[in-house]
């Protein structure tokens, strides 16, 4: 059984935590060690109203268990003065908890001005300006934890919720590059999607329901989260009654279109929306294409004149060349690195290559194979490809010595990938092992 996770000393600022989720954040919290500031601006769950009992009532709470907490009412758009009250009562802030929120549910076609931007002020714009107001606090202390609250209407949206389905996928999108950005200064930042029953749920779930999604289910993963010794960050999970994920974005391999047009997607469809081999994309780079990776690093090869040879069968240790062809100098020297180091390859990129190199109106296939066996390279269509690569002789020669820019060769159309993306980045580990 693992140590309990203390929190001792740590001071932690959780708004709307007058009730539901965030009175059971600041209890637990308190409950461990921490110095809790209670925000709560006691509004109703449409925005409308404030009572400062609610935070009253949940610091009472704490200090009648043995705990220390501060009460705020300041509205998060105010977040300045939140991050004030704890500076003034425990001189520095360690974790946020962005838990404030309403709803003013209405279809799109319904909404007004008044209810998008009163959902954004609180949702949005509010976990914005607190965050923001700790931020540097966070950096100069080199420690931080924060938690951004998204929801599953915004992960995927949900009827009647366009205003808040919106701004809660703007968190996501924040805490990912707060993510980025704090990592160097240990500050993790995590986006959580809880369901649990709350003065907002309440109104959207049956009681049945409610009764089995307690906050309490909620709050471990947080914890866990926001604690010193996790180095957990821009991650997102959806919690409640017990189950937690981790969700991640998922890419299907695409579909190279030669002269896009309209009407060539519409025949492509079916491979465009393909996820038979997916990919899972986590920074901008990587989603503009993982290839992109591979062929932007080109290594040297040095072409000798062309050895003059028939087309040879698809065997073992059979000959690669094709007369005519400057680019069987660059399959020979693979056959040479299949030979010495095969099994490794095949362990490493488990696919089939079709590589069509063009010429004069021609075309001449080369396959290799490294998904079975010790591996292959064979000159024509041996089996079922993974993956295809084409380009024509003199540009794929320039690709490989460097001469041409991959990444150039890719957007012109004079480098064309159909089918596994994801294991066309790997062609880089056979270029590298050739040492060509």
């Amino acid at each position: 059984m693992s140590a309990e996770l203390s929190y001792k000393d740590r001071v932690v600022i959780i708004t709307g935590a007058g009730g539901g989720l965030g009175r059971v954040y600041a209890l637990e919290f308190a409950k461990r060690g921490a110095k809790v500031v209670v925000n709560d601006l006691g509004t109703a769950s449409s925005g409308e109203g404030a009572d400062v009992k609610a935070a009253d009532k949940v610091v009472n709470e704490i200090k009648a268990a043995g705990g220390v907490a501060v009460a705020n009412y300041d509205s998060v758009e105010d977040g300045e003065k939140i991050v004030a009250t704890a500076l003034n009562a425990f001189g520095r802030v360690d974790v946020l908890i962005n838990n404030a929120g309403i709803l003013r549910d209405v279809s799109f076609g319904k909404m007004t001005d008044s209810d998008w931007d009163l959902v954004y002020r609180v949702h949005c714009k509010g976990a914005y300006k607190l965050t923001r107001a700790a931020w540097n606090h966070m950096r100069d202390n080199k420690y931080g934890r924060i938690i951004m609250t998204s929801s599953a209407a915004g992960l995927y949206g949900n009827f009647g919720q366009g205003n808040y389905s919106s701004m809660k996928m703007a968190l996501v999108g924040l805490s990912n590059t707060l993510a980025q950005e704090g990592k160097s200064r240990n500050i993790t930042c995590n986006a959580i999607a809880p369901i649990a029953a709350s003065r907002m749920t309440e109104t959207v779930m049956p009681p049945d329901l409610l009764a089995l999604m307690k906050p309490e289910f909620v709050v471990p993963l947080v914890l866990y989260l926001c604690h010193e010794s996790t180095t957990e960050t821009g991650s997102i999970f959806e919690v409640g009654a017990g189950w937690v994920s981790k969700l991640r974005l998922q890419r299907g391999a695409g579909v190279l279109i030669p002269d896009i047009t309209a009407e060539k997607v519409k025949e492509n469809w079916a491979a465009v929306e393909d996820f038979s081999n997916p990919t899972y994309p986590t920074t901008p780079t990587e989603s503009f294409s993982g290839i992109m990776t591979a062929l932007n690093n080109p290594v040297k090869v040095s072409i000798a004149p062309v050895k003059a040879a028939a087309p040879a069968a698809a065997a073992a240790g059979a000959s690669v060349v094709v007369a005519g062809y400057k680019a069987s100098n660059v399959f020979e020297t693979i056959q040479k690195t299949i030979g010495s180091n095969g099994a490794e390859l095949v362990k490493k990129i488990n696919g089939v290559y079709f590589i069509k190199v063009t010429q004069g109106g021609k075309s001449q296939t080369w396959t290799i194979n490294l998904k079975t066996g010790n591996g292959a390279i064979s000159i024509g269509e041996v089996g079922k490809q993974d993956v295809t690569i084409t380009a024509a002789d003199e540009d794929f020669v320039d690709i490989m010595t460097g001469k041409l820019n991959a990444q150039t060769a890719f957007m012109k159309g004079k480098l064309k990938i159909n089918g596994n993306m994801g294991l066309a980045t790997k062609l880089g580990n056979i270029m590298q092992k050739s040492k060509l």
